[in-house]
């Protein structure tokens, strides 16, 4: 998608080998003309699919899944990190590591909105080693719903998390894969 790996060209901040930070439009500011155009690609890349449910994980899937389920009209999921007065049980939950923060976090849909008539997508702001994907892959195998695949707005495809994935049969959509980030800049594979 162009106009995303101009942006992440233009604004992106390549902080080391492995870690590009993309706070200007992803990650805390939100810039709501990029994540039209990222929904409405991600709509179309999955028209070939039947979507009842768009699921996340909080807080930089949301964005992205929200203008997803804008175009699609159906309603957005996202798992929560932590647990709240008001999500305590009747859960799916799985564990997830966080690579950039190098932490576990469990993470929780409450079932009265995941059910086995469901077809999801699962959308998220970026793919490294793909540790959130496989949580909320787990949530979604509990629930018994059926994952039509995935849209990821930024992939870092030098690490293995897409590769492992799409070998296990996900479909994955990346909008930007990214190739290296050696010297400072960003390489894309496309």
């Amino acid at each position: 998608m162009k106009l995303l790996k101009d942006k992440i060209q233009q604004e992106g901040k390549v902080l080391s080998d492995v870690v590009l930070k993309v706070d200007s439009f992803l990650n805390h500011q939100i810039d709501p003309m990029l994540m039209q155009e990222v929904g409405e690609e991600f709509a179309n890349r999955y028209s070939d699919e039947i979507i009842t449910k768009v699921l996340t994980i909080e807080s930089s899937g949301i964005a992205p899944a929200t203008f997803l389920g804008l175009v699609l009209g159906a309603p957005v999921v996202f798992a929560r990190k932590r647990k709240s007065l008001t999500l305590t049980d009747n859960l799916y939950s799985s564990k997830v590591h966080s690579f950039t923060k190098n932490e576990v976090n469990e993470i929780s849909v409450s079932k009265s909105f995941l059910s086995a008539d469901d077809r999801v997508i699962i959308i998220d702001d970026f793919l490294a080693n793909g540790e959130a994907l496989k949580g909320l892959l787990d949530i979604v195998q509990q629930s018994g719903a059926h994952v039509v695949g995935a849209g990821i707005v930024i992939e870092k495809g030098f690490q293995q998390g897409g590769q492992q994935l799409r070998e296990q049969g996900l479909r994955i959509e990346s909008l930007a894969n990214i190739k290296s980030l050696a010297n400072g800049k960003v390489e894309f594979f496309d």
